[in-house]
């Protein structure tokens, strides 16, 4: 896609670097001074994975941002599009997909994907300045739309995917002729609890003895846990957790998609956001998850460790999430992508978005059979999941 004008002198241009955008203006894109800000859309952590390489042509995601400019020049809308090789990193699985398409003689990869890599948080997607008024904000998200579907005809490129937008981008990209998909994740939220035991309380007596039962467990195994937030969190704690994290990717999928300068980067332009739980045994540590704080989430992100005692992981991710979610009066502790053993310690299920423009018309018609079929299971598996959480009659019935 190229440099294009419309009639109100705004231009649309695609860009291979997050940095030929302003960072002040693409946070301001990202809505960064709301009470909900996601950590996750600033210009600081698209920089971050940049720069420490953890992105990159040679890595399958080859950055192509989409920024729109008005005729000052200022940024005003903007998209975090990339150029993928592979479906690595996603969380939003497609191999089926691309080996069928294979199969059938068509070409796949590359596509483009406009997320967060690595990422399976919802946000902002199709990002706008939030001091535009409403009409125009919608015409620029959908002139984003039109952009990466503009640029998937250009360099004819089988599909475009956005992972993890949020529920009203979910249906302007449906709108659009976006094929929409759902899934599911497991938060928790915060009932206006004063303390962890007012959470418990709130559970059947059987979930609440079984909870009280693992803290003890991992907390009786010897292992030290702290949490450290922003200029608490040291090089040699990164260094600790960077063995953490890369033994947990050997183990579990084979490659660690984040760089050891990521995290450095990290702490360095965005230490407000970094909440590190680590567990030492005497002074060595063994154990840590790293989770980033937005305006009313915590959001834990990766898990790692070289002792293996019951329950530690749960305290370390979850129950201590929990902890500081209370303390710090947010509202919601997002934990991840999968894992159904988090309902019984209280996160339940929430359907997560993504939206998916396919070129190919009978392509598109397969994936479209199968996406319907596939959004009743999950609207069913959530409901069923739903009923499967811990908390009492009453409790459940209210968050419903």
């Amino acid at each position: 896609m190229n440099d294009e004008r419309d009639q109100d002198g705004l231009t649309a241009e695609v860009v291979n670097t997050i940095h030929a955008a302003n960072a002040a203006d693409w946070d301001a894109c990202a809505g960064q001074m709301q009470p909900d800000a996601n950590p996750f859309v600033r210009h600081a952590f698209y920089s971050a994975l940049e720069d420490s390489k953890s992105v990159s042509a040679q890595e399958g995601w080859q950055p192509q941002h989409i920024l729109i400019k008005d005729d000052g020049g200022r940024l005003i809308a903007c998209a975090a599009l990339y150029l993928k090789a592979h479906s690595y990193g996603e969380y939003v699985f497609d191999h089926g997909w691309a080996n069928a398409y294979q199969r059938a003689g068509g070409r796949y990869y590359p596509k483009l994907q406009c997320a967060v890599p690595f990422t399976p948080v919802t946000g902002p997607r199709l990002m706008v300045r939030d001091d535009l008024d409403d009409a125009l904000s919608g015409d620029l998200q959908r002139g984003l739309i039109d952009a990466m579907v503009q640029l998937a005809h250009q360099r004819r490129i089988s599909s475009v995917h956005v992972t993890f937008p949020t529920a009203p981008e979910q249906k302007l990209l449906a709108e659009a002729g976006f094929l929409p998909r759902i899934g599911e994740q497991y938060h928790w939220k915060n009932e206006g609890y004063g303390s962890f035991d007012d959470f418990l309380n709130a559970l059947s007596s059987r979930k609440r003895k079984n909870i009280r039962k693992e803290r003890e467990r991992a907390n009786s195994c010897g292992v030290r846990i702290e949490t450290l937030v922003g200029a608490d969190v040291k090089a040699h704690h990164w260094d600790a957790f960077y063995r953490f994290y890369t033994n947990t990717s050997d183990r579990k999928w084979g490659q660690a998609y984040l760089t050891r300068e990521f995290f450095a980067l990290l702490s360095e332009r965005m230490p407000e956001a970094v909440v590190l739980m680590m567990g030492f045994e005497n002074e060595k540590p063994v154990c840590g998850a790293i989770n980033l704080l937005g305006g009313n989430t915590l959001f834990g992100r990766n898990w790692g460790g070289i002792v293996d005692y019951p329950f530690l992981h749960f305290e370390t991710c979850y129950y201590r999430a929990i902890d500081f979610a209370i303390a710090n009066k947010l509202d919601w502790v997002e934990a991840g992508a999968q894992g159904q053993h988090k309902i019984q310690r209280g996160y339940l299920p929430r359907a997560t978005y993504s939206a998916h423009w396919i070129a190919d018309p009978s392509f598109r018609a397969a994936v479209a059979r199968f996406l319907e079929e596939e959004r009743e299971l999950v609207a069913e598996r959530i409901e069923a999941l739903e009923d499967w959480g811990p908390f009492k009659k009453m409790q459940q019935d209210e968050q419903a």
